[in-house]
């Protein structure tokens, strides 16, 4: 017990780094979920469109992002373009890399509810004088959203924990302060079981709003 209290005393101490390290952490999961979802909308728009080179091209984007470890990816941006004279901030690198691989990431969710698409829907659209833009905003886009709740849901949980590597590169974040009183304090145990936790906290909190999102939006004659 008396362990636990000198624990507590510690990080008491040390709490106005936590929390600002765990205010970068929400941060970039919210900017990355956000810009993530943009971008996999826009490749998923262009693995629809009707030049072949564009489909091929988004096509090779997501293969070469679902397939390439985000760690290199970074490292590449923050260690290796100094050296070509471009210096960038760890938030920075962490909001282009991140972008890059959950819009992969995302336009492969969406790409999976589309095929589960009645594409008839999107014919009687097109015969009634829709142009290929306006069916995808308003009929391909919004179904394929919705049918992708859990997909989405899922990779917001993994920009959430996957955020705790960006300490590699400098970004402070909520598991670098964790790690850092766990060095002052050396009671690795039961810092790293408090990070634990919080992380398990916040997932929580985006599962139970997920789930109130997909009893709304929940597809007419489907189950949520």
């Amino acid at each position: 017990m008396s362990g636990w209290l000198s624990f507590l005393h510690d990080a008491l101490d040390y709490w106005p780094q936590i929390l600002a390290g765990l205010g970068n952490t929400v941060l970039l999961a919210v900017i990355i979920t956000v810009t993530g979802l943009i971008g996999g909308v826009f490749v998923f728009y262009l693995t629809l469109s009707p030049n072949r080179l564009y489909r091929r091209v988004t096509e090779g984007y997501i293969s070469f992002f679902i397939g390439t470890p985000l760690i290199v990816l970074l490292f590449l941006m923050y260690y290796g373009l100094p050296q070509w004279g471009l210096r960038l901030s760890p938030l920075t690198v962490s909001v282009i890399g991140f972008t890059m691989n959950v819009a992969a990431y995302n336009a492969r969710y969406l790409m999976t509810a589309y095929n589960g698409l009645d594409h008839g829907e999107l014919e009687a659209a097109r015969a009634q004088g829709f142009s290929g833009l306006q069916v995808f905003r308003f009929v391909t886009l919004p179904q394929v959203l919705r049918m992708s709740i859990p997909g989405l849901t899922n990779q917001t949980i993994l920009n959430l924990k996957d955020s705790s590597i960006v300490f590699l590169i400098q970004y402070t974040e909520f598991f670098a302060q964790m790690q850092d009183l766990a060095a002052r304090n050396f009671q690795y145990f039961k810092t790293y079981l408090v990070a634990g936790i919080v992380y398990l906290l916040l997932v929580s909190i985006i599962v139970i709003a997920a789930r109130q999102l997909e009893r709304r939006f929940v597809m007419p004659g489907t189950r949520a």
